[in-house]
C-alpha cells in the first residue's frame, strides 16, 4: 500500500513539473512574439490580430536558414568569436591606408545568417555607422557587390535582387530568374519574408511592382508564382500527380501554356505533389516536362516555363546551370555567379556542386578558379567550403 502511495505520488509530481516545463515554455515564446510584434510597431488592433495568427506558425523566424544544414558549404568555426570581437575586427581591417580584405572574408565568410545579423547590429551599436556603409566605401568591384550581398539578411538581399531585375530593361529572361529562383527555389516562408522586406524597403509590393514592369504573359506568371504560399508537407496525391500531367501534357501538344490551368498547378501545389507530377509525366509520356515546354517553342515563354519547372523540380540543377552559363564563353557573367553561390551556400550549394560535377564532368570551384581572381575568387571559394 505505501508503495503504492509513493508510486502514485511520484506520478503526480513528475506531470505537474511536465506541466510547469509546458507553461514555461510557453510563457517565453509568448515573450518572443510580443517583442517580435513591439518592433514592428504595429497599430494595437492589427497586433491583437497578429499575437492570435502567430502560433499557428512555425517557430522559426520565415526566412531564416538554418545555420547548419547539411548541403550548406559554409564552415561554421565550433567556437565563434562573439560580435563584438568580430565588430572589432572587422574595425581594424578598414583602419589605415589600406583595407585587411583577408580578414573581411575569415569573418564574414565563416557566418551564418544569424550570426551576421548579429554582427551588423552590433557594429552599428559600437560605432554609430552601418557595416554595410563601410564595407561599401573600403572594398570595391565585384568583391565589393559579392560581400555586400552576402551581409544582408538573406530575405532583404532577395527583395532587393528582384528589385534589380524589375529595373533591368533586357532583352531574354536572364534578368528576370532572380525572381523565379526566390519564388520556386527557396521555402514558402522565405517567399513570404522577401516580400515583406521588399514592401519596408521600396514602399510598394513585389507583385505590384512586376505587375508595372511586366508585359503580358510575363505579369501573369511571375505574379502567379510570387503571390502563392505553398503547403510545405510532404503530402502528395498519386491520382492527382497523374491528371494534371495529363492536364499539363495536352496544354503542350496545344502549345497554350499560359493556359491559366498551368499556372495554377505550377503556382499552387506543394513541392512535392509537383515532382510527383512532373515524374508520373516523363513515366507516361516518355519525356522530361522541362524538355517538352521548351520544344513548343524558342521564344521568351517557352524559356521562362522552362526555368520555372527547372526550380521546381530541381533547383540544384538550374543553379549548376547558372554557374555554368555565367562562366563559359567569352567574359564572366559575375553577378549570376555571385547570385547563385550566395544564395545557395546556406542551402543545397553541396548538392550544387555534385550537380555541376555530374553534368559537366568538372568541379564547380574549378569553374570559379578559372573565371575570377584576387579576393573576389577567394571569397566565393570561402563559401563554397574551400579551405584557403
Amino acid at each position: 500500500m505505501k508503495e503504492e502511495t509513493a508510486r502514485e505520488e511520484g506520478e503526480t509530481e513528475t506531470e505537474t513539473l511536465r506541466h510547469d516545463s509546458a507553461r514555461r515554455r510557453r510563457r517565453r515564446r509568448r515573450r518572443s512574439i510580443n517583442a517580435s510584434l513591439a518592433k514592428l510597431k504595429l497599430k494595437p488592433s492589427i497586433k491583437s490580430r497578429c499575437s492570435c495568427l502567430l502560433p499557428c506558425f512555425p517557430r522559426s523566424s520565415p526566412g531564416s536558414f538554418s545555420p547548419a544544414t547539411g548541403m550548406a558549404t559554409i564552415r561554421v568555426p565550433d567556437v565563434v568569436p562573439s560580435p563584438s570581437e568580430d565588430c572589432e575586427r572587422l574595425r581594424k581591417a578598414f583602419e589605415g591606408w589600406g583595407t585587411d580584405e583577408k580578414a573581411v572574408i575569415w569573418i564574414l565568410g565563416h557566418r551564418n545568417a544569424s550570426q551576421r545579423r548579429l554582427i551588423r547590429e552590433t557594429y552599428q551599436q559600437l560605432y554609430n555607422k552601418s557595416l554595410i556603409d563601410s564595407l561599401n566605401s573600403e572594398l570595391s568591384g565585384d568583391f565589393r557587390k559579392a560581400v555586400i550581398s552576402w551581409t544582408y539578411d538573406p530575405p532583404e538581399r532577395d527583395a532587393r535582387l528582384a528589385k534589380e531585375a524589375l529595373q533591368t530593361r533586357r532583352k531574354g529572361i536572364n534578368h528576370l530568374l532572380p525572381i523565379v529562383e526566390i519564388a520556386c527555389a527557396t521555402s514558402p516562408h522565405h517567399l513570404i519574408a522577401v516580400r515583406q522586406a521588399y514592401c519596408s524597403l521600396f514602399d510598394c509590393s513585389l507583385e505590384e511592382d512586376i505587375s508595372s514592369a511586366m508585359s503580358l504573359p510575363f505579369r501573369k506568371i511571375l505574379v502567379g508564382l510570387v503571390s502563392s504560399f505553398r503547403y510545405d508537407k510532404e503530402v502528395v496525391d498519386m491520382d492527382v500527380a497523374n491528371s494534371e500531367a495529363a492536364l499539363l501534357r495536352e496544354t503542350i501538344e496545344r502549345k497554350q501554356l499560359d493556359q491559366d490551368s498551368v499556372l495554377w498547378v505550377l503556382g499552387t501545389r506543394n513541392i512535392f505533389q509537383l515532382r510527383a507530377t512532373f515524374q508520373c509525366y516523363k513515366q507516361n509520356y516518355g519525356s522530361p516536362i522541362e524538355q517538352d515546354i521548351k520544344s513548343c517553342g524558342k521564344g521568351d515563354l517557352e524559356s521562362l516555363l522552362g526555368v520555372v519547372t527547372c526550380c521546381l523540380d530541381c533547383p540544384e540543377r538550374h543553379f549548376a546551370e547558372v554557374v555554368r552559363n555565367s562562366t563559359v564563353g567569352f567574359g564572366t557573367d559575375e553577378d549570376s555567379l555571385t547570385r547563385a553561390i550566395i544564395t545557395r551556400a546556406e542551402i543545397d550549394a553541396m548538392k550544387v556542386r555534385g550537380e555541376y560535377n555530374n553534368m559537366y564532368q568538372s568541379s564547380l570551384e574549378n569553374a570559379v578558379i578559372g573565371d575570377t581572381s584576387g579576393d573576389y575568387k577567394d571569397f566565393l571559394l570561402t563559401l563554397l567550403g574551400a579551405k584557403l
